[in-house]
């Protein structure tokens, strides 16, 4: 609504915007300016002797007739006055076209014959501007003329203070709801929401399971939050406590509870939507009754389930796409388990333990509980593996294996699971980039930025020491695929560097120089780098480096590449003879950064500093002499290759 009304009044200069939504009302109120003021356009058009075609589309542009034209020599010019247009009448014709086209993902039709489409019927529109009615009708065809007209009344809570009530402006408006037991404002009811269900939850000794999605759903459900809590029956107090969070969660709009200890607690909080009489005694009796019914459901799954064992239902993986162009999930699960062969010793993991584990990991997508709970799959692959006898760390692959969902999650820590975890994410990047389905723009159907995420996570957090190209080589149906999805991890990385305010330039130039795909090794290596650059050695030897570059571009578009060694002879100069040796002693810093001493290397390149500024202080690097000059350019191509073998130092911004 922001959006649409910003535009429609963008002739009002609007300004200062404040959004309200809820269950029963959305608003906007916002600064505009008192009128759009007169003008005046002269405009030259075609010439007089151009075809009428080109006449008629000028004026139809600008909505002008023949008579608001007048010759100026060889040329028609346009000439029209525009009065003054108060800000009422702008706003008036505006809004009925912008409420018929507001953008819902689902419009209805109601009143019998009306033609009026929305998200559900409209009962209501309060317009006012500096207190007086801003006056306009939604009529439409097929409402015989009575269409809904806007005035200054709003309306209360809906059983707690139905009616309309006449408002003046904003804060009148929000003041009139607050009375009438409505909450306009959605953050408001949001912390009311959250509070409300801690305080009700702490009565108990318990607290609540944070869930900001939750709050912020059930804020936009009720107008006047009152938190309340239920009691959980005890014979359902077995079922894994993710089943009982998931089910309250997405059937019923509960919070969960845990005790202090962490451990799931008897009790649930909610939000009702209004101040009962009895003191929500019969609401949360309600309920209660509801649960009661949902979590037999949820026992029956659990209960039917346990009854086949996990191994059992591998083979029934066969007849479950995974994705049209890469068979089923039986196929999965045997590139998975392949994947993990190979991952197993780079992560310490047992590998039979976690080729286990990733046979049965995808099992639980046969189960009722997942069928029911999609959010439970993984979590009950680990429980039932677990009742089935399967070992711990098989047990707790299963499970953590789609870990980290989100940025909020904590990776796996156990080797099997970070084992079956990485092979997870990387089949999914292999496999739909081998198909060419990659993600393009803001879309991303099969999150694969979510997995290209879990991985370096996986890697960064647990400072593993994979090499990850040559890992996606060797399941990759084409040698270029690994180094496409090796690329648009780096990118991933590199995303992720500039959230945390990091230099991910550097970690592109460095990327850009060795191609390095052990990630671990990749992010100190740019620490080392960045760090280098923040000091003024560093800062002035990159102006130099630039420098350096920019002659030789210059001069090897002339006549080609200044490569090969340096003839000492031909050195002239003291200040030529101090860079040739600081150069041979920089021959070093890739040594030091093959055996991961960057800041080693990062200290010989501070030596160059002082003999690379003496040089272009005092050297003429294109002397007359071309002998001079094309040994010259040697230098600089010697200190631009040794610079290379640490980072595309030519990437690097600012």
């Amino acid at each position: 609504m922001q959006r649409l009304v910003m535009e429609a009044l963008a002739r009002l200069s609007p300004a200062n915007p404040r959004g309200y939504y809820g269950p029963r009302r959305i608003a906007l109120a916002l600064d505009v300016a008192a009128e759009v003021p007169a003008s005046r356009i002269s405009e030259r058009g075609p010439r007089v002797t151009a075809p009428d075609a080109a006449l008629a589309g000028f004026l139809r542009k600008h909505g002008a007739a023949r008579e608001d034209l007048r010759q100026d020599g060889d040329f028609f010019v346009l000439e029209r006055a525009t009065p003054a247009k108060a800000a009422a009448a702008l706003i008036a014709q505006a809004m009925p076209d912008l409420l018929r086209r507001f953008p819902w993902p689902k419009s209805m039709r109601w009143g019998g014959t009306s033609g009026f489409t929305w998200v559900r019927p409209l009962r209501r529109i309060c317009c006012l501007l500096g207190g007086e009615v801003v006056k306009f009708s939604l009529a439409v065809e097929g409402d015989d003329g009575h269409g809904l007209n806007a005035s200054n009344e709003t309306e209360g809570h809906r059983f707690m203070a139905p009616g309309g009530v006449a408002v003046a402006g904003v804060a009148g408006w929000e003041a009139a709801l607050l009375e009438r037991r409505v909450i306009a404002e959605a953050d408001r009811r949001t912390r009311l929401v959250v509070e409300g269900v801690a305080a009700r939850a702490a009565e108990a000794g318990v607290r609540v399971v944070e869930d900001s999605g939750l709050a912020a759903e059930v804020a936009g459900l009720v107008e006047w939050p009152v938190a309340l809590r239920g009691r959980i029956d005890d014979r359902f107090m077995d079922l894994p406590p993710e089943v009982m969070q998931v089910s309250m969660r997405v059937n019923q709009r509960y919070f969960a509870t845990r005790t202090q200890e962490g451990a799931a607690a008897p009790y649930f909080v909610f939000a009702a939507n209004i101040e009962a009489p009895d003191g929500g005694v019969a609401i949360v009796a309600g309920n209660e009754r509801v649960l009661r019914a949902r979590f037999a459901d949820a026992r029956h799954f659990w209960d039917l389930d346990r009854a086949t064992r996990l191994a059992d239902r591998v083979a029934a993986l066969e007849g479950v796409t995974f994705q049209a162009g890469l068979g089923s999930q039986g196929d999965r699960v045997r590139r998975i388990v392949r994947l993990v062969g190979i991952l197993a010793p780079f992560v310490a993991a047992d590998a039979a333990h976690a080729e286990r584990a990733a046979l049965l990991a995808k099992a639980d997508l046969t189960t009722g509980m997942v069928g029911e709970f999609p959010e439970l799959q993984g979590v009950m692959g680990g429980y039932y593996a677990r009742h089935d006898g399967e070992p711990h760390d098989v047990a707790d692959a299963v499970r953590d294996h789609y870990l980290p969902k989100g940025a909020t999650d904590s990776v796996p820590r156990a080797p099997e699971s970070m084992a079956v975890a990485l092979a997870d994410k990387i089949d999914q990047l292999v496999s739909f980039f081998a198909i060419g389905e990659r993600p393009t723009g803001s879309g991303d159907p099969y999150a694969l930025r979510r997995a290209a995420l879990g991985v370096i996570r996986i890697i960064r957090e647990n400072g593993l020491r994979l090499r990850l190209r040559e890992i996606m080589a060797r399941v990759a149906p084409r040698p270029e695929v690994a180094g496409e999805v090796m690329e648009f991890v780096a990118e991933r990385l590199r995303v992720q560097m500039r959230g945390e305010g990091a230099r991910h330039d550097v970690l592109a130039a460095v990327f850009s120089a060795g191609a390095d795909d052990d990630l671990t090794r990749l992010l100190a290596r740019t620490e080392a780098v960045a760090g280098f650059l923040a000091t003024e050695d560093g800062a002035n030897l990159l102006a130099a480096y630039r420098r350096a570059a920019n002659i030789l571009r210059i001069e090897e578009k002339k006549d080609g590449p200044h490569g090969g060694a340096v003839d000492e002879v031909a050195l002239v100069l003291p200040e030529e003879h101090a860079l040739h040796a600081a150069l041979r002693r920089a021959a070093a810093a890739g040594e030091a950064v093959a055996a991961e001493d960057f800041a080693g290397a990062m200290e010989i390149f501070a030596g160059l500093r002082a003999p690379v500024d003496a040089f272009f202080d005092k050297v003429t690097v294109n002397a007359d002499e071309p002998a001079l000059r094309r040994n010259r350019l040697r230098l600089l191509a010697g200190l631009r290759g040794a610079m290379a073998g640490v980072a595309d130092f030519a990437a690097i911004e600012g």
